[in-house]
């Protein structure tokens, strides 16, 4: 395969892993590590580099968009995104002493627990319960659009909330996948909010925690320019076209490609990496 032929493969794979990263507010590493990895053999922590890479691209694609359209919560992404910077960075810093298989495994365990959570039912709109006393003294509460008008909404758990985006942080500085499954499930299970707004506030959170983790990679080697650079340049119209198609899709589809894409990949991680190298 040629370097051109090979840029072009990475690049067309790139722009799904985009489109379905501002879907379902992944990022898009989760697909894309598992890409680089089991279809062009490339080397695990490279992948996450490039993967990294992608993440900050699929943010700034998607971001503007959502914000303008007013789904993202701009003061509640701010707050968490302290949290997952700090476990980014401590990710990152002890990802080159864990083994491949282990990073393999860690991410599959991920992967499937977080579709099955993202399947079991849930009432959206939670305007009617009692507000987390925390919330409201941080001005978290907001409102997002619906075919019906503005939806108010309460966040709830909040020191929970907060702990789980630490927890995110380390994941995607360890694997480079942005964490957005993690922060999305979050959001949606513990914090309750409409899945739209989870989706969309770790679509604007995301691109500050790859940052963060993408800087100890690069000071490390771990980031390749010929092989970022298509992924880079695949992701970032992948995330515009989701960002655009986001707004008129259904909650029960968003939460069935979310769980599909996560089961796939991990399966696929799974058997290349572990069941096919025996």
């Amino acid at each position: 395969m040629s370097i051109l032929e090979f840029s072009l493969l990475v690049w067309l794979g790139s722009f799904s892993a985009g489109l379905l990263g501002a879907l379902t507010g992944l990022g898009g590493g989760v697909v894309i590590v598992p890409l680089l990895t089991s279809v062009f053999g490339v080397d695990l922590r490279y992948a996450v580099g490039a993967s990294l890479v992608s993440v900050i691209a699929t943010s700034l694609g998607a971001a503007s968009t959502y914000i303008k359209k007013g789904y993202t919560n701009l003061r509640l992404g701010m707050f968490l995104e302290v949290g997952t910077t700090i476990g980014a960075i401590i990710g990152a810093t002890i990802a080159t002493f864990v083994s491949v298989k282990a990073l393999t495994i860690v991410l599959a365990i991920v992967l499937i627990y977080s579709a099955y959570l993202s399947q079991r039912p849930r009432i959206e709109n939670t305007q009617d319960e009692p507000a987390d006393p925390l919330a409201d003294y941080l001005k978290l509460n907001n409102s997002y659009p619906t075919p019906d008008g503005l939806m108010s909404y309460q966040v709830h758990s909040v020191p929970v909330g907060f702990s789980m985006m630490i927890l995110a942080g380390v994941l995607s500085g360890l694997l480079g996948i942005g964490s957005g499954g993690f922060k999305v499930l979050a959001m949606d299970q513990a914090m309750r909010l409409p899945f739209k707004v989870s989706t969309t506030t770790s679509n604007f959170m995301i691109g500050v925690t790859a940052a963060a983790s993408a800087g100890v990679y690069l000071a490390r080697g771990y980031i390749d320019p010929g092989l970022s650079m298509p992924v880079m340049l695949g992701v970032l119209p992948g995330a515009f076209l989701g960002a655009r198609v986001l707004a008129g899709t259904q909650t029960e589809i968003l939460r069935t490609i979310f769980s599909i894409v996560l089961v796939v990949m991990a399966l696929k991680m799974v058997y290349n990496n572990l069941i096919g190298g025996l």
